[in-house]
């Protein structure tokens, strides 16, 4: 899918200064930063309802994309679409970042990353972020890992959007609580092993629906954002009664060539990824569907890009 130049040069001029030269030529702006390149019109007016004749710029508009758990080829095409399109990009650190990349040289990318622990960018400015841009007219494409309503705060940044008048349209994700562990040969529901399949947040350990499911055994239960807090959740887990024998898969940088598959049981889990060297991001899987060999082929789950 090559990228599609875009004429704009005057209208970045009119943004403000630039931050260092990006990929291909393109300016990456810090998050700091509100510049913006002209605007986009919509019709006399404006978008959001600016009367005809008010002064005010034409109103941009927001794309909240899912961008898939981090391979650039399991993005849709409607988020390529919408990001080849985009005025300005605001972009987290995991997904399928290396679209980057090949965006046109007019787009302004805004890195807003988050690591474990590491927040520099705080959710309340990601929103004044892309509100101010949109306001003064731009396409803003917000560029999030995965889906933008699994865990996302999606819902955050088009609440903000709405509150200040502007128009927002979300492109789903191919999410990693499904994808990874189907990657790595793993799927969350099987017929006669796991009838349905329950997500939750590793934040602080398990609430009490997800020790149920991880208890009952009937569904999995597939945990992210649970590396650093994995310790707490298999003690959560043995405490409410779980088989200290239930499977469990950890999945590390699912659709990269980085991928790696740790496979253990619940009772050894934490000390196993220990050993393993296991760090986010990743993805785990409890319950009868992390069996190595459920599906054939049984193999040592530790081996670096083991998969399908």
């Amino acid at each position: 899918m090559p990228g599609r130049g875009r004429q704009g040069a005057e209208a970045r001029a009119r943004g403000g200064p630039d931050g260092p030269p990006g990929p291909g030529g393109r300016r990456c702006r810090p998050s700091g930063s509100t510049g913006v390149r002209g605007p986009q019109t919509s019709g006399p007016g404006g978008a959001a309802g600016d009367p005809p004749g008010s002064g005010h710029p034409p109103r941009g508009r927001v794309t909240l994309v899912g961008g898939g758990p981090g391979a650039v080829d399991l993005l849709t095409l409607r988020a390529w679409r919408a990001l080849q399109n985009a005025d300005v990009v605001v972009a987290d650190r995991l997904g399928a970042v290396g679209v980057l990349d090949d965006l046109p040289a007019t787009t302004d990318v805004v890195h807003v990353g988050k690591a474990p622990g590491h927040h520099p960018v705080p959710q309340d400015e990601i929103n004044r972020i892309v509100v101010a841009r949109a306001l003064a007219g731009a396409h803003v494409v917000r560029l999030k890992g995965g889906d933008p309503f699994l865990f996302g705060r999606g819902g955050e940044e088009m609440l903000a959007c709405r509150e200040a008048g502007i128009e927002v349209e979300v492109v789903p994700g191919v999410t990693s609580a499904v994808s990874v562990p189907g990657l790595a040969g793993i799927p969350v529901t099987h017929r006669g092993t796991a009838h349905g399949v329950h997500i939750a947040s590793g934040h602080g350990g398990l609430d009490a629906a997800a020790i149920a499911v991880a208890r009952e055994n009937t569904a999995t239960l597939v945990v992210l954002m649970g590396v650093s807090s994995l310790s707490t959740i298999v003690q959560q887990a043995l405490r409410a009664g779980t088989d200290p024998a239930t499977p469990v898969a950890i999945v590390e940088n699912g659709s990269t060539p980085a991928q790696r598959v740790t496979r253990t049981r619940l009772d050894e889990a934490a000390d196993v990824a220990t050993r393993a060297g296991v760090a986010a991001p990743a993805v785990i899987v409890i319950g009868g569907v992390a069996a190595d060999g459920l599906l054939g082929g049984a193999r040592d789950g530790r081996l670096a890009g083991a998969g399908v």
